[in-house]
Order: C-alpha cells, then structure tokens, then sequence
C-alpha cells in the first residue's frame, strides 16, 4: 500500500480525494489536514464518506513545525488555496517522495505572471522549473516518476484536451482562438460567498472573470508546450447553475483546408490510445462525465462561416482536479494510471 497525505483536505477537492483514495487499491490515506475544519469529523463535514472514514477528524498542520509527520509518506496531495503551496512545498518536499498540487502556485513556467495574472510575485520562482505540467494525455513523459507535479485547472484541462491536437496538427490557426466555457458551482469552492450562495445562481448564467481570469495564460502554455507554436487565446468562463461539470465551447480559424472529417480523424489518432478521453460525434455533455475522470470531445467545421467549432466536456472535480491529480500520482508512482479511477459517468 502508498501511505498518502492530504493537506487541505476539507475542501471540495480534498473531499473528493478523500472519495477517490477510500476505492483505491494501493492508497491508504495516512494524512488529512485542514485549517479552519481541524478537530472536525471527516463525516461531519462531508456524510457521504462516513462508511469509509467513521469518526476520523481533520488535524491540523503547520509545515515550519510539522514537516516531519510526512515522514515515511510516498506521497502528498495539496489541496489548498492559491498562494499557500508556495510556502509549503520547500518546507515539506524532503520529507516526502512525491507531491502532487492541485494549485496554480507551480502551473506556470514563467514567474512574471504571477504579478501580471495573481497579483503577487511568487516567493519560490526557483522551484517552478521543477514541477511536471500534470496533463498526462499531452504530457505523460513528463510524469512518470516525477517528484514535483502541478495539476492544472479545470478549464485549462478542458480546453486543452479540445483544442491542442488541432493546434499541434497544423489545423487551426493558434492565434484568435476563442474559448467559452461555463462550470459548476463547485468549481468556486467550498466557502461561500455572494456569488456563490443559492439565491445568486438558481436560474442565473453570468460570464465572469471578462478578458482577465488567472486561466488563461496556463490554457495557452499548455496547448504552446504541446503543440509548439506560440497560443493567443481569448478565454471568457461563466458560472451555470448546477453542481458540477466543465462545458468548453472552442471557435478557432483553419490553418489548412479542413472538414469536420478532418479534425474528428485528429482527436481520434490523438485519443486513440487514451483511456480518459472519449472522443465522440455528437455533442459533449456535462452530465455524461459527472463523477468519472473522462473528457469528452468533438470538433466540426462550420462550411458557412469557416470557422472550427470543437467541444469539451467533463467533471471539473475529477477530471478537471482531484481525478487528474489521481491520475499523475499513480503515474508518479509507477501504478497503473487507470487506477482506482472510472471512465463512466453517473446518469441520470
């Protein structure tokens, strides 16, 4: 058995690796901390894990101080929000085998934007050379074994699992590329806010975020470092009312004379080997993904207007953070990568 932490674990990406790691067959979670929720029952907090967790409690954890207790540990999820992996991953990252942060702390590979896209300068630029991009589809070389893995976002998940194989294959133009895509509410976290809160999202759909949101510069490294060629994307997400789910709407420009033939035979060789990606004719629903680690796809060309239209799908929980990060650390540890994940969806 893999003796896993899990630092952060009483948000809804934590939960969900709490969820994950009680039906995987080589993870024994040794470690779940939180901040706010320390000394809170695991089901208290979270009911549906009760089976599994009894009455464990959430313990707290302070990496200046509490470093050691990660000794022994094969590997350690970070579940915490943005800002925080920074200070903790070079006080704990000799204690343990492998880290895998589902943060945006170290999905970046330039500390300029940071400032430009976060806010703040990054306080441990050194280490972001170190991290593994953890998109295993576009970037598994990197993966196996790894020490360091940063697991990107939702949407940049979504959108480059949709658009990167046409980029890399010459089809579409990789600059003007527009990206429309709306969540769940659970993609904002477990912590209410006013945006959040019931009355604000039943029966709404806003776009947010509008020419500035922090994933659009991680969307166009991805598909750049997977394809090769500078990525120009104009990204726009909006919040939908429902729990979860990732729905990418893609528009981009041909670079070659294509058919919808043409770009479904690209994601097809692209995917063809790939075990979380369903690449199918009609188009991808939020709800056919939910509570699997699969992405579905699609692409068409639009004769009239000339434009390549291509869809992605999935569950921004699985897929799109805790799932993934699953997935890299089973790769990161020498596992199958399949491990312990689903590649069907719960319907209705």
């Amino acid at each position: 058995m893999k003796q896993i932490g899990i630092i952060g674990a009483s948000g809804f990406t934590g939960a969900e690796l709490l969820r994950l790691a009680a039906a995987h067959p080589e993870y024994e979670v040794a470690l779940a901390t939180a901040a706010t929720q320390a000394g809170v029952g695991i089901a208290a907090l979270y009911p549906s894990l009760r089976p599994v967790y009894g009455d464990r409690a959430f313990t707290a954890f302070d990496a200046a101080t509490d470093a050691d207790r990660l000794s022994g540990l094969d590997l350690v999820f970070l579940g915490l929000p943005h800002g925080a992996s920074q200070s903790i991953v070079p006080e704990i990252r000799g204690n343990v085998g492998h880290i895998v942060d589902l943060a945006a702390d170290f999905r970046l590979d330039d500390p300029a934007l940071y400032p430009q896209w976060y806010g703040d300068e990054h306080t441990a630029p050194a280490l972001l050379d170190e991290f593994a991009f953890g998109l295993p589809e576009l970037f598994r070389n990197k993966l196996g074994g790894a020490e360091l893995i940063a697991a990107p976002g939702c949407y940049v998940t979504t959108a480059s699992l949709t658009l990167a194989p046409l980029v890399a294959a010459g089809l579409i133009e990789p600059t003007g590329i527009v990206v429309d895509a709306a969540s769940g509410v659970s993609g904002a976290g477990r912590n209410p806010k006013p945006t959040n809160s019931f009355t604000t999202v039943d029966e709404n759909y806003t776009a947010y975020g509008l020419l500035n949101h922090r994933h659009t510069p991680e969307i166009e490294m991805a598909i750049r470092h997977h394809a090769g060629t500078d990525v120009q994307v104009l990204f726009t997400p909006h919040l939908a009312p429902m729990n979860r789910g990732i729905l990418a709407t893609c528009y981009a420009r041909p670079a070659a004379d294509v058919t919808t033939d043409t770009v479904m035979a690209c994601l097809h060789e692209a995917y063809a080997d790939e075990p979380f990606v369903t690449v199918i004719t009609d188009s991808p629903s939020t709800k056919a993904t939910l509570g699997s680690n699969s992405a579905h796809v699609t692409a068409m060309v639009d004769d009239r207007t000339g434009w390549v239209v291509a869809i992605g799908a999935l569950d921004n929980l699985v897929k799109g953070a805790s799932g993934q990060a699953v997935q890299c650390a089973n790769l990161a540890l020498g596992l199958d990568e399949t491990m312990g994940l689903t590649t069907l969806g719960l319907y209705p």
